[in-house]
């Protein structure tokens, strides 16, 4: 389907790639890994068309559709989400217009016979067919299914995109590129504000998917379950393996140690080699051998060992000013949005030194309880103390698009830098790989995760005592995230962190917060320790038990399904199953249709050019209808094991 060949890209004469070939063909699920910087954000670019390559060139077929999400976007101001995502069904609604120009020309005419007529016919029965095969009749239903995937409420349909965070507004484009159904997605880190739930709605959506997918993440669950092909981009070359990322990790290190071991043979023939001539090279006697090996050597294929990428964040925050025994003390605290209460009757007590973890479902009041720690906020109820002596250190979730973006690297750091730190600088930044030429970069062409990391680079410039990290993971590869958390465990002081990355805050935190239905429950132990005491293995199930928790109207201590829930369930289940029946007959309609023009296409006369374009769209269609039934399918399922 796409095809690059030779590509190389240089930014101020350095290398990014360098003759890099590799094919996507319709159905591929690519992962596309390697460390920040390594240009994986650039070639999603370059394959979307929005960047040129040095060398080399991309061919793809006239009229392929790409749906492409960046790290960072300018979003639209003015609309509703409702307006706002609608804007995907654009080529839609020019085609009905169209249809309805062109419908009302053929009723005004009379001229029955006549080639321009008969163009307008034509012209009808096409944009009709591509009007069916983009699902025109349906999309007010795709629209509303994908928003609501997206943790969107029916609520929030009508609400300006202006009142939500950037997050939101993200899932919002997001959404519009979902529902172009492009032949192929360009995802650069789509999951980084998203809540579990949605997660693993668009990790559903995604797996399912009848096109292409190329996706950017540095979650591994995700990437695991989504691609099953992993490009590997490191120091300006690909490797590219036919397995998700987890075998790729394995196949990685047993190719690299086959290298090794035949790198190490041969260099100790060549060593051999190379004493013999240089033993004998003056005599006479073994003049005859001495030229052959020397002839020997030039014909030896060198054996090239891929360089190991150990460029790596260096992270340690300074020692922690001593605080108060009791950081942080919460009596009673609410906060509301209007008539919207966030939490309320908030109480707990964090001791000097722990490190814990708040987790829930998004827009539960997790970063509004940051806020009203930080001063943010202060229309809050109760009492919230911050003990003595504390520093809070505080990495937001919007920190890295907050950066001035034609300032360099150093400007960066050196304007908000004072006293004796200033000497220091350059070091800093060397042990976040900004060192040399880097640290002259503007930061409008860093990648995500570099931005991330020179925000990062904030909280070194004066001791803190009370690390407050909201999402600290976003945009960080999985190296650097494993660096960072060695840091935070090394780090002497109090830490907050609000995550939902499983394996981030394993072995990290020993204590957990868990939000929810307006409270904040405290839960003694690691995550795994809170998961196991909810009878859980993933965060997904604490999401979806919340979210079942809303929509009861009250349960007992044994959590038993009420007559009216299990009427709900019963009546949800007969819907589902009249969708996936209906689904069922348009399928086998559409493969008799097709049958029937198969075997008028089967004729010894030549076939009309309008039977093969419908049988193309048919075609189309059918994949699209067979995609739905398989979701149906699969969510009837569901339900029957949610009943069991």
């Amino acid at each position: 389907m796409i095809s690059i060949e030779q590509l190389s890209v240089e930014f101020s004469a350095r290398p990014l790639f360098t003759n890099i070939s590799f094919l996507i063909n319709r159905k591929d699920k690519i992962a596309l890994v390697g460390k920040n910087g390594a240009g994986k954000s650039t070639l999603l670019k370059l394959l979307a068309g929005l960047q040129q390559p040095t060398s080399g060139h991309i061919s793809m077929p006239s009229g392929l559709t790409i749906g492409y999400l960046p790290q960072h976007m300018i979003h639209a101001e003015g609309t509703t989400v409702m307006e706002e995502t609608q804007k995907a069904f654009q080529t839609i609604n020019e085609l009905q217009a169209r249809i309805d120009m062109v419908s009302t020309q053929l009723a005004e005419r009379t001229d029955y016979e006549s080639a321009e007529y008969q163009d307008l016919i034509e012209q009808m029965a096409h944009d009709n067919e591509m009007l069916q095969v983009l699902g025109g009749g349906n999309f007010a239903g795709e629209l509303e299914k994908t928003l609501i995937g997206l943790g969107f409420l029916r609520s929030d349909f009508d609400r300006p995109c202006s009142e939500f965070s950037g997050g939101w507004r993200m899932r919002i484009e997001l959404a519009k590129i979902l529902l172009q159904r492009p032949d192929i997605f360009l995802l650069d880190e789509p999951t980084n504000h998203l809540d579990i739930e949605s997660i693993y709605w668009l990790e559903n959506f995604l797996a399912n998917y009848q096109g292409a997918v190329i996706l950017v993440s540095h979650d591994r669950a995700f990437i695991d379950n989504v691609t099953t092909r992993t490009i590997e981009i490191s120091l300006g070359r690909i490797y590219d393996y036919d397995v998700n990322y987890s075998k790729y990790v394995v196949l990685r290190q047993e190719r690299r140690e086959q290298q090794i071991r035949a790198y190490e043979n041969q260099q100790k023939m060549i060593a051999e080699t190379e004493e013999f001539i240089e033993r004998f090279r003056y005599k006479a006697t073994k003049a005859v051998q001495v030229q052959s090996r020397i002839k020997q050597l030039e014909k030896i294929d060198r054996i090239e060992v891929d360089l190991e990428d150990n460029s790596r964040l260096h992270l340690k925050f300074p020692p922690a000013p001593r605080s108060g025994d009791f950081p942080l003390i919460l009596t009673n605290v609410g906060k509301a949005y209007g008539k919207h209460q966030v939490f309320d009757n908030v109480e707990f007590t964090i001791k000097r030194g722990e490190k814990v973890a708040f987790v829930g479902k998004n827009g539960e009041g997790k970063s509004t309880l940051v806020k009203c720690i930080m001063g943010e906020l202060q229309d809050y109820t109760g009492t919230l103390k911050i003990g003595h002596n504390i520093k809070i250190g505080y990495f937001a979730q919007n920190q890295a698009s907050l950066l001035d973006e034609n300032k360099t690297v150093f400007e960066t750091i050196d304007y908000v830098a004072v006293g004796d730190i200033r000497t220091k600088i350059r070091d800093i930044l060397g042990a976040f790989m900004f060192g040399g030429e880097a640290s002259e970069k503007k930061v409008k062409v860093l990648s995500g995760g570099e931005r991330s990391r020179l925000a990062m680079i904030r909280l070194l410039l004066e001791p803190v005592n009370l690390l407050i990290l909201d999402e600290p993971t976003n945009h960080l590869d999985m190296r650097s995230k494993d660096v960072l958390k060695e840091a935070i465990k090394a780090f002497d002081g109090t830490v907050i962190v609000v995550s939902h990355d499983r394996e981030f805050l394993d072995g990290l935190v020993t204590k957990v917060y868990e939000f929810g239905n307006q409270r904040v429950k405290e839960h003694l132990g690691g995550i795994y320790d809170f998961l196991q005491s909810k009878n859980m293995t993933h965060l997904s199930e604490l999401e979806l038990t919340q979210q079942t928790k809303k929509k009861e109207d009250k349960v007992d201590s044994q959590n038993k399904i009420s007559y009216e829930a299990r009427k709900e369930q019963a009546r949800q289940l007969r819907k589902q199953e009249r969708l996936v029946e209906e689904a069922e007959k348009a399928v086998c309609e559409l493969e008799q249709q097709l049958a029937q023009i198969e075997a008028q296409l089967a004729q010894p006369q030549a076939p009309d050019s309008t039977l093969l374009s419908d049988y193309q769209s048919k075609q189309h269609l059918l994949e699209q209808k067979m995609y739905e039934w398989e979701l149906l399918s699969e969510q009837l399922e569901d339900l029957k094991g949610n009943m069991e």
